[in-house]
């Protein structure tokens, strides 16, 4: 059973009633799922993510006025919960589980107490930030607080930040990928071209997840993620073979080939989403095409790489 799926288990048992028979004035006022650091929150943890910081449970996210009246007793309850034994922690291992304040739980992505609340804070803020603020499930939220922040953050980026972020993928996957990939191959810096596909990748990858509105998690499930995403998602394959794939000239599978195909999917849905008119092969000049379509003057202003 995945780890989202056991904990789900977990509160129906013993969570759910707990609530009910020890807080029965504030059950509808606390919310309840699991969300935030670790495999499970993605529904990406087997065999291999048990050896260590996993633990069955869930979290209890409450506003702050109800933490200062009943935060210490509900964590005292949760406690008390035939938990099953955690597995050992690692030295970057952290209390993930039990009792929170929703404002300290968005806190620790946003730098504030929920939602972003200027385009400044929405450019700075990194996409593994908040994917992770947004993965897992929320099982219980009758106050509804928790979840219209967390809906905030999956679907409130204003449209000039996303175009921002967009314009600079599209600069470093043409630099990187389509100018010093074969470049540094020429000059015989193999392990600078390499270096060059796996920056082509991670702005591709970017790329990929603003097309699609959705916040892209950090490295380690980078392509899982992306090969789910409904538009382009069938390319993490070939995101993959830049970085673990041998160039094959004479079955006419290259590396400088693959990007050249990859800028070609995200030039045409750059052209389908109406975010840029230009024809060009080329990503860069792109860039400034959708860089154009931006309203906000002082985003507009900024420097194409910025974001």
């Amino acid at each position: 059973m995945a780890g989202l799926e056991e904990a789900r288990a977990f509160y129906e048992e013993y969570g759910r009633s707990m609530l009910h028979r020890r807080f029965p004035d504030y059950e509808d006022r606390i919310a309840v799922g699991l969300v935030g650091r670790g495999s499970e929150c993605f529904g990406y943890d087997d065999a291999e993510s048990r050896d260590h910081d996993f633990e069955t449970g869930f979290c209890l996210w409450l506003e702050d006025e109800d933490d200062l009246r009943i935060g210490v007793e509900l964590a005292r309850a949760y406690r008390e919960l035939p938990h099953p034994a955690a597995r050992q922690r690692s030295s970057m291992g952290e209390e993930r589980l039990g009792v929170r304040r929703t404002s300290f739980f968005y806190r620790r992505y946003t730098g504030s107490n929920g939602a972003p609340e200027s385009w400044q804070q929405w450019l700075a803020l990194p996409s593994h930030a908040l994917a992770e603020a947004t993965n897992g499930q929320v099982w219980r939220d009758d106050l509804g607080r928790f979840s219209a922040i967390r809906e905030t953050l999956l679907q409130g980026m204003p449209e000039d930040v996303r175009r921002k972020k967009m314009a600079a993928r599209a600069v470093e996957m043409a630099q990187a990928g389509q100018y010093n990939y074969d470049r540094c191959l020429r000059h015989g810096e193999e392990g600078a071209a390499m270096l060059a596909a796996a920056e082509f990748v991670k702005a591709a990858a970017g790329m990929l997840f603003l097309l699609n509105r959705r916040h892209m998690p950090y490295y380690k499930w980078m392509l899982r993620a992306l090969g789910e995403l409904p538009l382009l998602g069938e390319l993490s394959p070939a995101l993959a073979f830049l970085l673990t794939g041998e160039n094959d000239p004479e079955g006419q599978q290259t590396k400088a080939g693959v990007i050249e195909d990859v800028c070609a999917a995200v030039i045409r849905q750059l052209q389908a989403q109406g975010l840029s008119a230009g024809d060009w092969d080329y990503l860069e000049p792109h860039a400034f095409s959708i860089m154009d379509g931006i309203r906000n003057p002082e985003i507009r202003a900024l420097h194409v790489m910025e974001g």
